[in-house]
């Protein structure tokens, strides 16, 4: 099996060589840069398996690298950012990342939040053809074209329309709507999605659930799933 290959992109000298030895250690291929233009132009000429990119890089800031990544590709994005409370993670949850970490951080745990991310990209069903943290039994019971007024999720192509539109959906995006779609009209809490979708086996920040929701709902119709004020959300029947 090919080595996963990451892209790194870290301005603090310290930091970055020190994380791609961490990395190299546990078996991945890294591809470390200082900026975010040297970062473009690797993720272009390299098409990594995922890519790493702190918030604050110069050049081509990590937000704004995140974004011309999404133009392009689906590749799974982790930002790192210093604050925990940082509007930046926020911001990098709205330009198409995936997760976030904070710094610093411990190395294993970045390898950690890194298996998870790749775990659920290597099919959007799941790893093993399973629904999104379910079981094959529960992804059988999903099978085929599920309707919910103008919107079709095909379970088995993985392909959704809206309208008989085809909609355009990120591996986490589909993943949340998967998880939606296996329970229509039920409420979610967000601890349940952030363990089913990012396969979170520990707390975790529910704003990655609330901006994935945000983006999810630009795409499907803002009125197709629900707030439930104190406790998450649901998808309209």
């Amino acid at each position: 099996m090919a080595e996963t290959h990451v892209l790194f992109v870290e301005d603090d000298d310290v930091i970055r060589e020190a994380t791609q030895l961490a990395l190299e250690r546990v078996g991945f291929t890294v591809t470390a840069m200082p900026d975010g233009l040297s970062g473009l132009e690797a993720f272009r000429a390299d098409r990594p398996d995922i890519a790493l990119l702190d918030v604050m890089v110069p050049g081509l800031d990590g937000v704004s690298l995140c974004r011309r990544i999404r133009d392009e590709s689906t590749v799974p994005v982790i930002m790192l950012s210093a604050r925990a409370d940082s509007i930046d993670v926020v911001l990098g949850l709205e330009a198409g990342a995936d997760d976030y970490v904070t710094k610093p951080f411990d190395g294993a745990v970045l390898v950690a939040r890194i298996r998870a991310v790749l775990r659920r990209f290597g099919h959007a069903a799941g790893p093993d053809g399973a629904g999104p943290g379910g079981t094959e039994s529960e992804d059988e019971a999903l099978g085929g074209v599920l309707v919910f007024g103008d919107l079709e999720v095909d379970t088995d192509g993985m392909e959704v329309r809206r309208a008989g539109e085809q909609v355009a959906l990120t591996p986490t995006e589909m993943r949340l709507l998967l998880e939606f779609s296996s329970a229509p009209g039920t409420v979610l809490s967000r601890d349940r999605l952030l363990e089913r979708v990012w396969d979170y086996g520990w707390g975790g920040d529910t704003r990655v659930v609330d901006v994935h929701v945000q983006r999810l709902r630009t795409k499907i119709g803002q009125d197709r799933i629900d707030t439930v004020r104190g406790f998450g959300y649901k998808l309209r029947g």
